[in-house]
């Protein structure tokens, strides 16, 4: 009877194991993403379509007009992304308060990296619309700007084996960095109007979150209706609703409290990324991703705007350059060097591994352009330089762990420290 007790507890905890490894969180975005390409260009695309844009919510509650009679495509944006943002709000807490961004110095360069990880392909877009005289476009110069941390991680962890775990360290904090900057870049430039009351409702509702969260024994329902009040608060405000999500994530404690023996922020992190890499992003993907190249004026028109090029261009060679040219120039003109453990041979997969942007981006591309003439093909063209970013990103990583490695790779005059490296703990749990 014990046994056959613990069976479903341990069937679950299996399950959200599974669903929190960085591999099943991109191939699940890759399966969702592919089942839509397919359903979208098959007989049947107009039932995929018809589903996208089937209404589900109130538009009221009673006398009060909430205006939640949303599309299902506008619920995995708005909605199931939050949950993906909640994630990302803790985990940048943790990194901030206990992590990697913790000392500037050590985070310095790839802070850094980061931002030319940004700017340059954002500049490649921008010229490339002009040149290509599609100024209409330049509304989607953030597009290009984004890394999927889920799909890059979950790259590196499958052909990164034997590598350092200092590279990991190394992209975490890149794309972390990444994601903060653009949140911000969402929440500045992708807002049209404020709506100063329902905003300031949010921030209520989310000091509520923050103080209940750091009581003794915080209760789910207590602060899953505090959540969704500061979503639709959010939503109704102007500001993009996801941005809801990173507020509250940001609310949650980093440090062990009440006697605890783990930061809050690692528990809640422990129990929404199964749901948010599992289910939220995979439905975001599927909604997001459905792009229709059958009929019409067919693959060809779609393929060659503008803004294919200019996203591809950006994503492939604006990462890779902005990553390794930011790199090389802090290293050269400043104090700061590279971690322990990491050459600039490394850089090379980890500048191709920031050029999938997929999640961001797509979420970027519907706010940049809605249902435009552009979105189809922005669409295309970040699935597209997303899946070759992985591919050769991956293919740099099998190259770089089969090369000889030095004793000082960072080239700091002193001997690296090299403890772990990329592999090892799936292997200690194996054994």
């Amino acid at each position: 009877m014990i046994g056959n007790a613990r069976t479903p507890t341990t069937r679950i905890r299996r399950l959200r194991a599974w669903l929190s490894r960085e591999t099943t969180g991109g191939a699940l975005l890759i399966g969702a993403a592919f089942l839509a390409l397919l359903w979208a260009n098959s007989p049947w695309r107009s039932s995929y379509q018809a589903l996208s844009d089937a209404v589900v919510g109130p538009a009221a509650i009673g006398p009060l007009p909430v205006h939640l009679d949303l599309s299902l495509a506008t619920w995995a944006a708005d909605g199931l992304l939050a949950i993906f943002f909640f994630v990302v709000g803790v985990e940048l807490k943790q990194e901030f308060v206990a992590g990697s961004l913790r000392n500037p110095k050590e985070a310095g360069v790839p802070m850094i990296a980061a931002v030319g990880g940004m700017a340059v392909p954002a500049l490649i877009y921008v010229g490339t619309v002009l040149v290509l005289g599609e100024p209409s476009a330049l509304h989607g110069w953030a597009i290009p700007t984004a890394t999927d941390i889920a799909f890059a991680v979950g790259v590196l962890a499958i052909f990164g084996r034997g590598l350092p775990a200092a590279i990991r360290t190394f992209l975490l904090t890149l794309a972390v960095v990444d994601d903060l900057l653009a949140i911000v870049v969402i929440a500045i430039f992708y807002t049209s109007e404020i709506h100063w009351l329902p905003l300031l409702g949010t921030l209520v509702c989310a000091g509520l979150f923050g103080w209940h969260v750091r009581s003794r024994r915080p209760r789910w329902f207590v602060l899953l209706p505090l959540a969704v009040v500061a979503w639709a608060l959010m939503h109704a405000s102007g500001v993009h609703a996801t941005i809801a999500g990173v507020l509250l994530g940001f609310t949650v404690p980093a440090v062990a409290m009440h006697g605890e023996t783990t930061s809050r922020t690692t528990q809640y992190e422990h129990r929404v990324k199964p749901l948010s890499s599992g289910f939220a992003l995979p439905v975001f993907a599927f909604f997001a991703a459905g792009v229709t190249l059958v009929g019409g004026a067919g693959p060809g028109a779609v393929l060659g705007q503008p803004v294919v090029v200019a996203i591809a261009a950006g994503l492939i060679i604006g990462k890779l350059v902005g990553v390794l040219g930011m790199t090389a120039l802090v290293t050269r003109v400043t104090p700061l060097r590279l971690p322990d453990g990491i050459g600039v041979r490394d850089l090379l997969p980890v500048g191709l591994l920031a050029g999938i942007g997929f999640t961001v981006s797509l979420l970027i591309s519907e706010l940049s352009f809605g249902d435009s003439e552009h979105t189809d093909g922005a669409k295309i063209a970040i699935l597209g330089a997303s899946v070759l970013a992985a591919v050769l990103g991956g293919a740099a990583l099998r190259y770089d762990a089969r090369q000889a490695r030095t004793t000082d790779m960072n080239l700091d005059g002193r001997p690296d420290d090299i403890r772990d490296y990329i592999g090892d703990e799936k292997d200690r749990e194996t054994h």
